[in-house]
C-alpha cells in the first residue's frame, strides 16, 4: 500500500467591504482615538455601533451617534495561552468582553495581562491605542488593566457626536486565512504518488463502472468502495471553463488566464486545470488538451492544445 500523505495547507484571500455611514464613523473615530456608539430609540447605547436596532430592527443613523469613554469593565473573559498568527498580541493574553463606560453592550478585544490570575470579571480596563492608526479595529492595540479608583467615567453620560471627521474611512480590506492539515486518504494518496511518476490514475466503481479522477475511495453515485485502479489521460477534453481576471497572490501568471474542467480520456469525472499555450480568448468547449509537466513539478503545470480536432459535444455533455 502506498504511504498515506499529509500536508499543511493555507487558504487565504483578501475580503473587501464598503462601510456605511455608521461603521465609517466608528472606524474613523478609532483612528482619531475616539470611541463612538449609537443610541437606540429606547435609550440604549450600542458599542460597537450597528445600523439597525437588534431588538426593533429600526434603522439607526448618525443622528444617534454618541462618544463613550475609553475605559470600561470586563464582563467575562477567557485566557489565550498560545496566541496564533495575526492575533492582537504575541504573548499570552485574555480575550475579554468589555462594557465601555457609557455603553450598554460589550466589545470583544484582547487584554494584556501578566497571567490568568490577574484577570477577573468586574476588573477595570482602558484602551491602549496603537501607535499607528488607519481606521480599523486594530487601532485599539488591546486593553490594559486600569486602576480607576477616582475615575468618574463610569458615571459620565455619553456625549452627542456628529460622527463626522475629515478623510473618513469608507472601506476596509481584511485577510481571511485558514490554516489546516490535509490528509488525502488512501485513494488520493495513490493518485498523488502516480502523478510523481507522471501518470494519471483513477478508480473504477465495481457497480456502475464509472472511473473517478481524482479517486475518492468510494463511488458518490452507488455508495460502494472503489479499489480497481485505472490509468487515464494524459489527454482530455475541455468541458467548460472560466476566464480569470484577478491575479492570484502565489501564482506568477499574468491575467487574464483560463481555468477549465477537463475530462481526461477514460475518466467519467472532469478535473480542473489551467490552460496554456493558447490565447485565453481562443479556449473553447471541446478543445482537446494534454498535460504539461515542468522539469521540477510533481503535478501537471498546465494543459495545452494537442492540435486534434475539437471533440463532439455528445462525447462530453454528461461531464459538464
Amino acid at each position: 500500500m502506498p504511504e498515506v500523505l499529509q500536508a499543511p495547507l493555507v487558504v487565504e484571500f483578501p475580503f473587501t467591504r464598503s462601510l456605511g455611514p455608521v461603521q465609517s464613523a466608528f472606524l474613523t473615530g478609532l483612528r482619531e482615538r475616539v470611541v463612538l456608539g449609537v443610541r437606540t430609540g429606547d435609550g440604549r447605547v450600542l458599542v460597537p455601533p450597528v445600523e439597525y436596532d437588534p431588538v426593533t430592527a429600526e434603522e439607526i443613523d448618525l443622528g444617534g451617534c454618541v462618544e463613550v469613554a475609553s475605559t470600561g469593565t470586563v464582563t467575562t473573559w477567557a485566557w489565550n495561552h498560545a496566541p496564533r498568527r495575526g492575533q492582537p498580541l504575541a504573548t499570552p493574553f485574555a480575550w475579554v468582553l468589555v462594557r465601555l463606560d457609557g455603553a450598554d453592550t460589550t466589545l470583544l478585544h484582547a487584554l494584556d495581562a501578566p497571567g490568568p490570575d490577574a484577570v477577573h470579571t468586574g476588573m477595570r480596563v482602558r484602551v491602549r491605542w496603537a501607535d499607528e492608526r488607519s481606521g480599523a479595529i486594530t487601532d485599539i492595540a488591546c486593553f490594559e488593566p486600569y486602576d480607576g479608583a477616582d475615575d468618574k467615567a463610569a458615571q459620565r453620560e455619553p456625549a452627542a457626536h456628529s460622527g463626522e471627521f475629515e478623510n473618513p474611512v469608507t472601506g476596509i480590506v481584511a485577510a481571511a486565512r485558514l490554516d489546516y492539515t490535509y490528509s488525502p486518504g488512501r485513494a488520493q494518496s495513490a493518485y498523488i504518488h502516480a502523478l510523481g511518476d507522471r501518470r494519471m490514475v483513477g478508480e473504477r466503481c465495481p457497480s456502475c463502472e464509472k472511473v473517478y479522477v481524482p479517486p475518492r475511495g468510494a463511488c458518490p453515485t452507488c455508495g460502494v468502495a472503489t479499489s480497481e485502479q485505472v490509468e487515464v489521460g494524459p489527454r482530455g477534453t475541455v468541458t467548460t471553463y472560466c476566464i480569470v481576471n484577478i491575479k492570484a497572490k502565489n501564482l506568477d501568471i499574468e491575467v487574464p488566464y483560463v481555468y477549465a474542467h477537463i475530462a481526461l480520456d477514460g475518466a467519467d469525472l472532469a478535473l480542473h486545470g489551467r490552460i496554456g499555450g493558447i490565447p485565453y480568448d481562443q479556449v473553447r468547449m471541446g478543445l482537446r488538451v494534454e498535460a504539461v509537466w515542468t522539469d521540477d513539478s510533481r503535478y501537471p503545470d498546465h494543459y495545452r492544445p494537442t492540435g486534434e480536432p475539437d471533440a463532439d459535444y455528445d462525447t462530453y455533455r454528461e461531464l459538464l
